[in-house]
């Protein structure tokens, strides 16, 4: 997180969840991941779902996200502002 801009990784979380919000932070780990070429490291998967924890707090302290009661994310107007993403 730089000066409250958002980094490129958190873009892209922040893309994945409003156009298929809600999301759960499961769900974009799978996203991520499959946005992204295989790896034959057997830890990947824990580390980019880890990834996914750690993006959508930090784009929660930005207020581009919120959690829903049933712990899924879902965009901000903030959010969707900044991406230009209209909400379905």
């Amino acid at each position: 997180m730089s000066e409250g801009h958002p980094t490129e990784p958190q873009l892209e979380a922040l893309r994945l969840i409003c156009t298929a919000e809600p999301l759960s932070t499961e769900q974009l780990a799978a996203s991520l991941i499959e946005a992204r070429p295989g790896s034959t490291n057997p830890g990947y998967p824990r580390a980019i779902a880890r990834m996914a924890g750690t993006l959508t707090w930090r784009l929660l302290a930005q207020h581009f996200v919120t959690e829903t009661s049933s712990g899924t994310w879902r965009t901000t107007p903030a959010g969707r502002d900044l991406l230009g993403c209209a909400r379905t």
